[in-house]
Formats: structure tokens, sequence, C-alpha cells
């Protein structure tokens, strides 16, 4: 009970993300049959429109099961923690608001499972179920929380889930549409009914932003001066994203959908949008575990302060011992007082999980500091070498994955200096912090990556045509970015100091975003395979890389 409940606050982050995503596809997809699938199926022929009714069909069956799996371990596990930091009876804890909130969502999945199972099931009475299961959501949602203006907060959360669902959650279904033998009339004639739901959407998800703000945030220097302001603004940048590959989509099915050829690109579009999209609900997740900006009006960062913290320095290229740093300075100074008390156990100057902050000085800081400028030095390596390799002059430039491998291992070493390798925490017991959790995960993922990317590189040697010729691994690298950037979008740092903490994520939140449009480039030069997209694509993602660089190169904590 102990380690779950060290980790739950991050793995509740990551579990609410998938309930978001699971739900919104499923009301996306009821969306999609009955507001689109039904009525258009009557002016295709017979052959089609059952095409795209069985299509929205699958699209709700799976958002349903993942939706009652989602919604049934994220509310188990609260519920878990629930009963094991207040000691209630299970009773009680299921009780809950959040948990009778996750029951009646549940039930409306469960029900419109039953209703999808049909050849063609009823439109009707499945948007019916979609607007309760908004409801029933909403119900458990920080808007319930509220004291003052409940109810407006309310309207603004329905609306804004309603609009993501109705565009985002609409996603799957409209590629699996996609994938099917279209005519080119017909295909244009789903897009195009399809951008009406998006635009609506995109109403939705505004108009929730604006309720947001007037509640949630209130002034324009919270956007900036609290957590909750600053994730809400890098949500906005991914959304602005979505909203250019939602207008090129537009044009594809407008203006250039006569010239032929459209299709493919329109899917790999599509597709982009996903990976962005399953970032944002990310980061919607990560709003639930912050105070809203509103409620936190003291201790806010100033722009001064954030200027002043900007300012370029010299980047660090020593670094402080090991032996300076807070926890093995604390820990000398106990095994010093328990030698000379002899006492019977040894204290321990820092135990993850245990709920208490880890000692932090000046050493701690600059260990930090330099950690961020090497790492940013072989990312810059990365991506200038990255640029070489997109001219396709340079061979020897293609063996540029070999250079993470070098920054997993730093990373692997020095991020937590208090656990194992360097400090006297052993792996196993450190993984109960999740800021370590996370960083462990992070090299993980930089591995990973690595290796999957050298052997495309050096398979793409040994082949004169790469078309139809990629096989999973190539997809490993932008599926790490998108991995890394959650990750980073959803970091949260352990630091004493509301203040710092914030000026610590301010940095580390451009760069999850930058990740993410690094992910979804490569993602198009892989999916394009020779188009204009693609070659363009091939020259975007080292950029950010390059860009995530300087972000490192010019960190700073002090």
């Amino acid at each position: 009970m102990d380690l779950f409940l060290d980790l739950y606050g991050f793995l509740s982050v990551v579990l609410h993300a998938g309930e978001l995503m699971a739900r919104s596809v499923l009301v996306g997809a009821i969306a999609f049959l009955g507001l689109l699938a039904v009525p258009l199926s009557r002016r295709l022929s017979p052959s089609e429109g059952a095409m795209l009714i069985g299509a929205a069909r699958r699209a709700i069956l799976w958002g349903g099961w993942l939706t009652l799996g989602a919604v049934a371990l994220s509310a188990g596990l609260g519920a878990v923690a629930l009963i094991g930091t207040l000691e209630l009876p299970v009773s009680r804890a299921l009780g809950a608001s959040f948990v009778l909130s996750a029951l009646g969502v549940m039930a409306c999945a469960a029900l419109a499972l039953m209703l999808a199972r049909r050849a063609v099931p009823p439109a009707l009475p499945l948007l019916a179920l979609a607007l309760l299961l908004l409801v029933a959501a909403v119900s458990g949602s920080h808007a319930m929380s509220r004291v003052e203006d409940r109810l407006p907060m309310l309207a603004a959360t329905f609306v804004h889930q309603a609009g993501a669902a109705l565009w985002l959650g609409g996603l799957p279904a409209l590629l699996l549409a996609l994938r099917l033998k279209w005519s080119v009339a017909a295909a244009q004639a789903v897009g195009a009914r399809y951008s009406v739901l998006a635009v609506a959407g995109v109403g939705g998800i505004v108009a929730g932003v604006v309720g947001y703000y007037l509640g949630y945030v209130q002034s324009p220097e919270a956007i900036y001066g609290t957590a909750y302001g600053a994730m809400s603004a890098t949500k906005s940048v991914l959304f602005s994203a979505l909203l250019l590959l939602g207008l090129a989509n537009w044009l594809l099915l407008h203006r250039f959908a006569q010239a032929g050829g459209f299709l493919p690109r329109l899917r790999r579009f599509v597709e982009c949008e996903l990976i962005i999209g399953i970032c944002i609900f990310g980061i919607a997740a990560s709003l639930t575990a912050v105070p809203p900006a509103a409620d936190l009006p003291d201790d806010r960062v100033t722009w001064a302060e954030i200027a002043e913290r900007a300012v370029p320095h010299a980047p660090r290229l020593a670094s402080p011992s090991h032996s300076d740093l807070g926890i093995p300075a604390l820990q000398a100074q106990l095994d010093a007082e328990w030698r000379a008390r002899t006492q019977s156990e040894r204290p321990q100057a820092f135990i993850p999980g245990e709920g208490f902050l880890p000692p932090r000085n000046a050493f701690d800081i600059a260990w930090s500091e330099y950690n961020h400028h090497m790492s940013g030095f072989v990312v810059l390596a990365v991506g200038l070498v990255a640029l070489l390799d997109a001219t396709r002059r340079v061979p020897w430039a293609r063996h540029w994955p070999l250079l993470f491998m070098g920054l997993a291992a730093f990373l692997f070493m020095r991020s937590d200096p208090e656990a194992w390798p360097l400090g006297d925490i052993g792996f196993l017991e450190s993984l109960r912090d999740p800021e370590v959790l996370q960083h462990k995960l992070l090299s993980l993922l930089v591995v990973v990556f690595a290796i999957s990317e050298w052997s495309v590189r050096l398979r793409e040697e040994k082949t004169s045509s790469l078309r139809g010729k990629r096989g999973p691994a190539a997809y490993v690298f932008p599926i790490a970015m998108a991995l890394g950037g959650f990750l980073l979008l959803a970091h949260t740092h352990a630091i004493a100091n509301v203040r710092e903490a914030l000026l610590v994520e301010l940095s580390h939140l451009p760069l999850g975003a930058a990740a993410v449009i690094a992910a979804c480039a490569r993602w198009l030069e892989l999916r394009g395979d020779g188009t204009r997209e693609a070659r363009v694509a091939r020259w975007v993602w080292p950029c950010c890389l390059v860009f995530i660089s300087g972000l490192l190169i010019l960190y700073r904590e002090a």
C-alpha cells in the first residue's frame, strides 16, 4: 500500500488522461454515427453506406470498452488511495463523488456497447446516452467542487468536453472511415461532413476556454504566474497546432480534392491530429492535479522574475562534487551523529515516498543545471548531425541516433544523485519517488528509440527504394518522442518553494511541446514517403531538436 500511495500522484494523472481519451472517443464515435454516418449513408450507395456505419460502429465498440476499462481502473485506484490515506470503510469510499461519477459513466458506456452490437445501431438512443455520459463525467470534475459559480463552470466544462469529443474524439472513427475503399466523391463527402462536426467542436472548446478563463484564471497575470495558467497556455499552443492541421484538412477537402490523391495526405494529417490530441488530453489530466489559478492569489511568479530567469548565462561546464549535495551532506552529518551515539538504527537523510521533500542547497541547483546543459549539448549535436543527414549527402551522419545512447547513460547516472548508482538509495527503492520514476522512464525511452532509429537508418542504407519497406521499428522514434513530450508535459517537481517550482516548470513545458511537434514531423516524413510535406517535415524535426537543445543549454534554476 505504501508503494502504491507513493506513486499514485503520477499514476492518477496518466490514468485520468486515459479516461479522458477513451471517454472522448466513445462520445465522438457516437456523434460520428448519429450526426454523420446515418444521415450521409442515405446519399451514398448501399455498400458505401454500410461501410461508413460499420466504421462508426467499430469506433463505438472500441471507445466503449476502453472507457469501461480506463474509468474502472482510475476510479478503483482512486478509491484504494482514499481508503489507504483516510482509513475509510469501503462503503464510504464507494460513496465518494468521483466514484459515483465513474459509475454513471460506466453505466452509459455499457449501454452504448449493448446498442452498438446491432448491425445498424440506433442513433437517437446512442446520442442521448452520450449526453448522459458527459453529464456524469462533468459531475466529477473541478467545477463540481466550486462553492461559487458552480453552475456556470459546470456548463463551461460540459461544453468544453463536448467540443473535444466532437472534434478530437471523432478522429479515430474518421480515420477508420478514411481507410476504407471509397470513391473520391464519397470520401470527400465524409470529410466535408466531418469538417462541420469539427468546426462545432472547435466552437465548444473555445467557449469552454472562455469559461475556464473567467472562472479559473481571471487575470492575465495568472497565465504566467501560476502552474494552472502556464499549463493552460501550453495546451493552447498545441491547440493552435491542431487548428493549423485542421485548416490543412479543410483546404484538402474543399480546394484541392479535385486534383486527386488527397486521401492519403488527409489520413496523414488526421494521424498527426491524433498524436497532438493525445498529448493535449495529457495536459488536461495534469491540470486536474493542480489548483485553479483563481485559488492561488499569493505566491505568483511575476513577469520580472521570469524575464530575469530567462537572461542567458554561460552554461556550466563543471559539475559540483557529489558529496556537496544536500542529501549526501546531510547523510554524512547524520552518520557522524549516529556513530557518536552508537544508535541501533542508522538514520536516513531522505526516504523516497515518505512525504517530505528532499533537502536542496546551492550545489544541488548547480548539479541540476549542469545536467541540463550537458544534455543540451548532446541534443544539439544530434540535431545538427540529423540536419546533415537530411541533406542525403553525408553518409556517416545517418549514425546520429548513437549519440542518444550517451545521453541515456548520462541521464540514468546523474538525474537522481541520491539514488543508485551514485547515491545510497537502492534502485528499486528509489522508484517509489514519482519524479525518479519519470526520469528513469525518460532514460529508457531514449535508449529504445535510439536503438530502433539506428536500425532503421542502417536498413535505409541497404535499400535503394524506401517505399513500402519500412517496418514497425521506424515508428518507434516518433512514438517515443510523443510519449516523452507527454511525460514532460505531465512532469511535476517536488520543490518546497511554489514559485521556484513554477519557474522550473516554465522551462519544461516548451520542451514537451517541441517534442510533440518533432514527433508529428517525423511521423509525416515516414508516412509521406517522398511527398512535399514529407520533404518539409524531414527538416522540421531536427530543427525542433536544435530548439530543445537551446532551451536545455540556457536552463537555469537560480
